[in-house]
């Protein structure tokens, strides 16, 4: 089976090519992530969600783009995210902790919020839904997207600013 076979067999959920992608990415995904201090996640972590994130977001997977390429870079993502998380929290001064708004700690108010937001990422074209998501939510550099959408960076930074600005908007007449 080719790349693009492969990958379109993996965005119609084919249980097989998911175990197939387990089996032979398994050991190398733990290898990237043993090159990552984590005080609260272990390799095993990281590669699971690895796993869980490749299944929930397959559709965004593209046929055109190396398969090892995309998985390896959903791996560094969710390294990264979680490795810049940390170091923000062991960098939060307790004096500031203190000092933070109990709105902003309300999880209800933050929990309706995701949701509007979401609801104003529906609204946008697939295209800019797709790119919008993968750079803001997902943290994909431009370049990054550039190489799975096959679409230049100029095309990418455009649909960013005009979902940005839809967006933006939005939430100013909410």
């Amino acid at each position: 089976m080719d790349n693009k076979e492969f990958i379109l067999s993996l965005k119609k959920g084919n249980e097989a090519a998911f175990k197939e992608v387990y089996f032979s990415y398994y050991d190398k995904l733990i290898n990237i992530a043993k090159r990552f201090n984590s005080s609260v996640f272990t390799p095993e972590d990281f590669v699971q969600e690895t796993f869980i994130r490749l299944y929930n977001k397959r559709e965004l997977l593209n046929e055109e783009v190396l398969f090892d390429k995309q998985i390896f870079v959903i791996c560094k993502n969710i390294i990264l995210n979680h490795v810049n998380r940390e170091n923000k929290i062991v960098q939060l001064d307790p004096s500031q902790v203190e000092m933070l708004d109990d709105e902003e700690t309300d999880l209800g108010i933050f929990e309706e919020r995701q949701e509007k937001l979401q609801n104003f990422i529906n609204q946008l074209p697939e295209q800019q839904q797709k790119i919008f998501t993968l750079h803001k939510l997902e943290n994909l550099s431009y370049k990054e997207i550039a190489e799975i959408t096959d679409l230049s960076e100029k095309t990418i930074a455009n649909h960013i600013y005009l979902a940005s600005k839809f967006i933006r908007k939005k939430i100013e007449n909410h």
